[in-house]
């Protein structure tokens, strides 16, 4: 059993943290992009905004059903 969870672990702070914090921080710039600016910054806080969905749903959709 802990040679299986050896093999899984990387180690790695960014492999296990990197997609969520960078969901995160897309998320916060989308916010502050519709609250302040217009023109360009709202279509990118619309893009912003809707990321996590996307990934969300993509996962979702790849998830094996046992």
């Amino acid at each position: 059993m802990t040679t299986a969870r050896n093999s899984r672990s990387s180690g790695n702070w960014w492999t296990v943290y990197g997609g969520p914090l960078l969901i995160g921080v897309l998320s916060v710039a989308g916010l502050l992009s519709a609250l302040l600016s217009d023109g360009p910054g709202r279509y990118f806080s619309w893009l912003a905004l809707g990321a996590p969905v996307i990934v969300t749903a993509w996962f979702f959709a790849r998830r094996r059903r046992v």
